[in-house]
């Protein structure tokens, strides 16, 4: 048998669990089981009729071939009208790469910093392809915890107090997944004051939940601040705003020096992101926007129905998530280690959740559960977690 040997950063690269649990649940449904999946961080909404017809017609209309490798101009364009309007910031579509998936954002900023020797600082717990790419890279994960009794925003000072000369790339979060928490305008002015010190420093700001916020809270885009706009990553896409995660339609903005390092990126690796899936792009950003309006409305009912019911079962707390479509409720007092719980929950009750840990160090104690599922399905989990919990 020949002796194959890959580079070390295998070794050391991870995987996004959601997905595992998502392949264990389908495989179980097949089996005949009742599954109610609440792990995966996935709209349960069609994407938009004219968003669908938008692409059919592109394929009609002979749209088949590539396409440059930062995005069709239209498409571009389409994106700095739509930060225009979230932002009040005005952007070049010079600026602005059309990339396959909010992931590839990601990856590409990880790469153009990370290195043995170099540290990187991620959210913790936050999205597990953070850690795995850092560590991908040979570079040093460094993590930001993100506390449940800081309504899990990130703290400006503690962040701060973990930059060193090795330090490359900060890699923020808000809205945030896995823990629904949004970080107040008051403390990233207070980071972005605080980094003013530190202009070595990369900072790529994942915004992918913008719209979804609740409560009166407001999103507060790192692009607002000028004073780092030439250091200054924002991912972004059309994955979740208008449930597209199935079209790999992502965004983002990157500061002239970098830019044509992540489009030499796209030239060695993707090449360019298919015609169709751009055309549905623009008409999501110019079409009207009552499906997206429709779809947070439901997850914010939702919500209020998911933090109620936890809260009601024995063992179990849950911090009221202000964003995206996640709650992160604290298991410690139900006596379970979080993986193991999310693991019986599946096999015993038929209820897919996530492990916290597999969001971070500091996810131990913790469970996610994504609401983007049917209010139905959502009490039906509830109450199976309480069977389960008080058999």
């Amino acid at each position: 048998m020949t002796l194959l040997r890959s580079t070390s950063g295998f070794d050391r690269i991870g995987e996004e669990n959601a997905f595992a649990v998502l392949a264990r649940a389908t495989a179980l449904a097949a089996q005949g089981k009742d599954i109610i999946n609440l792990g995966i961080g996935q709209p349960d909404f069609k994407t938009p009729a004219h968003i669908v017809e938008a692409a059919i017609k592109a394929l009609r209309d002979g749209h088949h071939g590539y396409t440059p490798a930062n995005g069709l101009l239209a498409t571009r364009e389409a994106v700095a009208r739509r930060t225009l309007t979230t932002t009040g910031v005005e952007v070049s579509p010079e600026n602005i790469m059309i990339v396959p998936g909010g992931k590839v954002t990601m990856f590409a900023a990880i790469l153009i910093f990370g290195e043995p020797g170099a540290e990187i600082l991620y959210p913790d717990p936050g999205f597990p392809i953070y850690r795995s790419m850092i560590e991908f890279t040979g570079a040093k994960p460094i993590p930001v915890p993100i506390r449940e009794e800081n309504g899990f925003a990130f703290s400006a000072e503690e962040t701060l107090a973990l930059i060193t000369p090795k330090t490359r790339l900060l890699i923020l979060n808000s809205p945030a997944n896995p823990t629904g928490g949004v970080t107040p305008k008051s403390e990233i002015e207070k980071l972005v004051k605080g980094l003013e010190a530190h202009p070595h420093v990369a900072i790529m700001s994942d915004e992918i939940y913008d719209v979804m916020t609740y409560d009166g809270e407001e999103h507060c885009s790192l692009l607002t601040f000028p004073q780092i706009r030439d250091r200054l990553i924002i991912l972004n896409g059309w994955s979740k705003t208008w449930a597209m995660t199935g079209w790999r339609m992502g965004w983002s903005i990157w500061p002239d020096q970098l830019y044509d390092k992540v489009r030499k990126l796209a030239v060695n690796c993707w090449s360019c992101v298919n015609a169709p899936s751009q055309f549905a792009g623009i008409a999501a950003i110019d079409g009207p926007q009552d499906d997206v309006e429709k779809m947070c409305k439901a997850f914010d009912n939702r919500r209020k129905i998911v933090v109620d019911g936890l809260n009601s079962l024995p063992g179990i707390s849950c911090a009221t998530p202000k964003g995206a479509f996640y709650a992160f409720p604290n298991v410690k007092e139900t006596g379970w280690p979080a993986k193991q719980l999310a693991a019986a929950l599946l096999d015993e009750a038929g209820v897919a959740l996530i492990g916290g840990p597999d969001f971070g160090i500091l996810g131990e104690g913790y469970v996610r559960l994504s609401y983007a599922n049917s209010e139905e399905n959502i009490l039906r989990a509830i109450e199976r977690i309480e069977k389960f919990l008080t058999r």
